[in-house]
C-alpha cells in the first residue's frame, strides 16, 4: 500500500486512522483498553535501521523510492485515543492517528497486535477482580504464553486490578509488585516434604508461603506448622476440589493457633472459577493460563480504518468502508462519557466531525498522547501503569451495577453516534 501510494503521490495526503472494535466479545458487557503505554514506548523507536532495509532490498519486497522513505521514517502526527484502563464499548474510538497517510499506514499491524492483545489480557483481568471482590489476584501466567507476551499479559493484569505478579521481567520494567511461590519441583528435590520445608522456611522467613498438596493436604499443614508456628504466612492449594479443601484447611489451621494464615489457591481459575470459590475461606487467587489467553477471548477484534483524509482540492473528506457486515463510519469521532446526577454512565456518545453536546456530566474520554511526533510524559512507564490502574478504577465506579454480571448480556451502556443536527 506504501509504495503504490508513493507511486500515485496519495502517500503524503493528510488522513485520520481509528481503532475500534466492532463488538465485544460474545456475551461481554464491556471491554478495557491496554497496552497504550506500550504501543507509545514502542512508537518512540520505531524505525527501519540498515537490517531491515536490507532484508526488503535483497528479498525486493519494495522498491528504491520505498526504501528511501522508510530509511528517514520517524512518525511525526498526533495520536488521540482512550487512556489505558478507560473501559471501551462497541464502535468506541479506542485510539485516533493523524498523519499523512505513509505514516499511519506503517503502523497498523503494529497498533493492532499491542491492542488487541492487552485489551483481551486486561478486559479478562476486570472480570477476574470483580469476582473476586476484595480478595487479591496474582498474575502467574508466563509458562503459558510467549515470553514477550508474558510481560505485557502481566502488565495489563495489574493495569485491571491484580495485585502482583510472578513475571520479574515486568517488575523491573514498570514497577510493579512481584510475588511468587514454589512448585512441586522444589518438595520432590528433598527427601521428605518436611526437609523442603525445614529449606524454604529457612530461606525465606516463616512469613513464607508453602505449597502443601504435593503429597497429604492434612500431613502437610501439620508440617507446616510444627516447623514455622502461629507465624507461617501462607499455605497454597494447587489441585482438587478447591473450595472444600479450602475449608478443611482453613478449620486445621485455625484448630492449630494459625488463624492468621493465609490460603492461596491456584489451578487453572477464570472469573467463574473464581466467583464459585466466593464462599470459601480463601485470601488469594493465583491466576495464569485463562487469564493470559483472555479467558476465552485472546483478542480484542479491533480494527483500524481509514476515516478521513484529504481530497484533491486539500478538504477533509470523510470515508467509510461499506462492505456488507463490516461497514465502517466515516469522519473524525469525538467521545464523552454520559453520566447522571448519580454520576453512573448512561451512555457512550460519539460525534462525527464534533464534540458531543452535553452537560456539566459529561466527561470527554480522548487524551493526547502523541503531538507532531513527540510521546507526552506521564503515559509511558512505570508512571504509566500507575496511571492506568487508577483509570481503571474510576472507570469501573462509575459504571451500572450490570458491569459486574458475569452471565452473558449486552454491552453495560449503550453507544449513540451524534451527526451535525441529529442522533442515530
Amino acid at each position: 500500500m506504501l509504495q503504490a501510494a508513493l507511486h500515485s503521490g496519495a502517500a503524503h495526503r493528510r488522513s485520520v486512522f481509528e481503532a475500534f472494535a466492532r463488538r465485544l466479545p460474545d456475551g461481554r458487557g464491556y471491554g478495557v483498553v491496554g497496552g497504550t503505554g506500550r504501543l507509545l514506548e514502542g512508537l518512540e523507536h520505531f524505525r527501519f535501521g540498515p537490517d531491515e532495509l536490507n532484508f526488503l532490498a535483497t528479498n525486493e519486497i519494495v522498491n528504491d523510492e520505498t526504501l528511501a522513505w522508510l530509511a528517514d521514517f520517524k512518525f511525526s502526527g498526533d495520536i488521540y485515543g482512550y487512556a489505558e484502563g478507560e473501559l471501551y464499548f462497541p464502535s468506541s474510538p479506542i485510539l485516533t492517528i493523524e498523519s499523512t497517510f505513509a505514516e499511519a499506514c506503517i503502523l497498523e499491524t503494529y497498533v493492532l497486535s499491542v491492542l488487541n492483545h492487552d485489551s483481551a489480557i486486561a478486559s479478562a483481568a476486570s472480570r477476574m477482580i470483580t469476582a473476586a471482590g476484595a480478595r487479591p489476584c496474582i498474575e502467574m501466567g508466563s509458562r503459558r504464553t510467549h515470553e514477550e507476551s508474558a510481560v505485557a499479559a502481566s502488565r495489563a493484569a495489574v493495569i485491571a486490578g491484580f495485585h502482583s505478579t510472578s513475571n520479574l521481567e515486568c517488575g523491573l520494567r514498570y514497577g510493579v509488585l512481584t510475588q511468587g511461590t514454589a512448585a512441586h519441583s522444589f518438595t520432590l528435590l528433598h527427601d521428605s516434604e518436611e526437609a523442603a520445608f525445614r529449606a524454604q522456611i529457612g530461606s525465606m522467613g516463616a512469613g513464607t508461603t508453602l505449597l502443601v498438596d504435593t503429597y497429604d493436604v492434612e500431613a502437610a499443614v501439620r508440617k507446616a506448622v510444627a516447623i514455622a508456628g502461629t507465624s507461617l504466612g501462607g499455605v497454597r492449594l494447587d489441585s482438587g476440589d478447591l473450595l472444600a479443601q479450602a475449608r478443611d484447611v482453613r478449620a486445621l489451621l485455625d484448630s492449630l493457633g494459625n488463624t492468621n494464615t493465609r490460603i492461596t489457591v491456584t489451578s487453572d481459575l477464570d472469573e467463574f472459577a473464581i466467583a464459585a470459590l466466593a464462599a470459601a475461606p480463601v485470601d488469594s487467587y493465583g491466576v495464569g493460563t485463562s487469564l493470559v489467553t483472555g479467558s476465552g477471548a485472546p483478542t480484542a477484534s479491533m480494527v483500524y480504518k481509514l476515516v478521513s483524509r484529504e481530497d484533491d482540492n486539500g478538504e477533509f473528506v470523510s470515508v467509510a468502508k461499506a462492505a456488507k457486515n463490516k461497514a465502517s463510519v466515516g469522519g473524525r469521532k469525538y467521545a464523552v462519557r454520559r453520566l447522571n446526577a448519580r454520576g453512573i454512565a448512561t451512555s457512550e456518545a460519539v460525534g462525527i466531525g464534533h464534540r458531543p453536546a452535553g452537560d456539566g456530566n459529561d466527561r470527554p474520554l480522548l487524551e493526547q498522547f502523541v503531538k507532531d511526533g513527540e510521546v507526552l510524559p506521564g503515559w509511558t512507564g512505570p508512571e504509566g501503569v500507575v496511571r492506568a490502574t487508577a483509570r481503571h478504577t474510576a472507570s469501573m465506579a462509575e459504571m451500572p451495577g450490570a458491569a459486574k454480571r458475569l452471565q452473558r448480556g449486552e454491552p453495560v451502556i449503550p453507544t449513540e453516534y451524534e451527526h451535525e443536527t441529529a442522533t442515530v
